[in-house]
């Protein structure tokens, strides 16, 4: 285990979920020095502001605004950079304006850092997370995309709520797209260590599992058609994601990376599995039991993202 570092994680955007972000990684004590870098720099000074303000109330952390330069001995760098989808712009329109800022986010980067690990946060995320990986030519284990962390903990929510038990004993992923393709894995879910049958069972629950998955899905946009944007989960599964690259704890946690030729077809896709991630990044891909429809499932996600990141890339 991790027993010294710098503490310095970047966070590049500074919109509410980049805002969000430094927020949590600030209550939740993982970094001494937090930067937030836009193209607003009053923007992120002004949020670098109202977060330093209150560590009077919490902890001693330097939260600041900064330029591409800090990138350069951070332990982590967070991207959260990009625009929002417009009304009656497709998911490839956005997919292609957002992978253009990713070039220039990236070569900046890039200028700066030598070996970094980043964190992909910005959508379309698992496209995003394959450009970053293309265009600053890291190992793929170093680019990170946050993936179905947060989609994993919808759905860990949803089955705890309608089993009435605490979700931290609730053992389930959502895997594949980080999008409508999503493939929740029930087959090897698990309550306590008990298989989510048996335990839906003997606590006399009739689960209704196409309308889990189905809420799990659409949460974001359910929450985005209430308030206008989503931050607060996502800022949660990024700091989980940052909590054990900092301490090098080897958690395990569902996201994306570039896979490489061991995965067959699924080779140079950005999909999301359970991966083992320390202080070098992904060190390890487990592999789940799947039922043959999940496998399927699985196939047909890998492809429409396939698919989807091929037409990105012929613009």
């Amino acid at each position: 285990m991790k027993t010294s570092h710098k503490d310095k994680i970047v966070v590049v955007g500074a919109g509410n979920v980049g805002e969000a972000i430094a927020y949590t990684l600030m209550i939740r004590k993982q970094a001494s020095d937090i930067v937030l870098i836009d193209l607003n720099e009053a923007r992120a000074k002004g949020d670098a502001l109202d977060i330093s303000h209150g560590t009077s109330f919490y902890n001693q952390v330097t939260i600041r605004q900064g330029g591409y330069e800090e990138c350069a001995d951070a332990d982590i760098i967070i991207v959260t950079a990009g625009v929002a989808r417009k009304p009656g712009q497709t998911r490839l329109d956005l997919a292609k304006v957002n992978v253009s800022i990713m070039r220039s986010v990236t070569e900046s980067i890039m200028q700066y850092a030598k070996n970094p690990i980043i964190v992909v946060v910005s959508n379309p995320a698992d496209i995003i997370t394959a450009e970053i990986q293309a265009i600053s030519g890291l190992p793929a284990n170093r680019v990170i995309g946050s993936g179905t962390s947060l989609d994993t903990a919808r759905l860990r929510y949803n089955l705890s709520e309608a089993l009435n038990v605490s979700v931290k004993d609730v053992q389930a992923y959502v895997l594949g797209e980080h999008g409508d393709s999503q493939v929740p894995i029930y087959s090897s879910a698990a309550i306590g260590g008990v298989s989510l049958d048996s335990a839906a069972e003997q606590l006399n629950v009739t689960l209704d599992k196409e309308d889990i998955a189905k809420r799990t899905r659409e949460g974001g946009a359910e929450v985005i058609g209430l308030k206008g944007a989503t931050f607060y989960g996502i800022a949660m599964s990024v700091s989980a994601i940052v909590e054990t690259i900092m301490r090098d704890d080897n958690a395990v946690l569902p996201v994306a990376h570039v896979l490489d030729e061991s995965f067959g077809d699924w080779a140079g896709v950005p999909i999301s599995l359970p991966c083992q991630i320390g202080a070098e990044g992904i060190s390890k891909v487990l592999e789940v039991s799947m039922s043959d429809s999940e496998k399927e499932a699985m196939n047909a996600s890998v492809q429409i993202l396939k698919d989807f990141l091929n037409k990105v890339r012929e613009a």
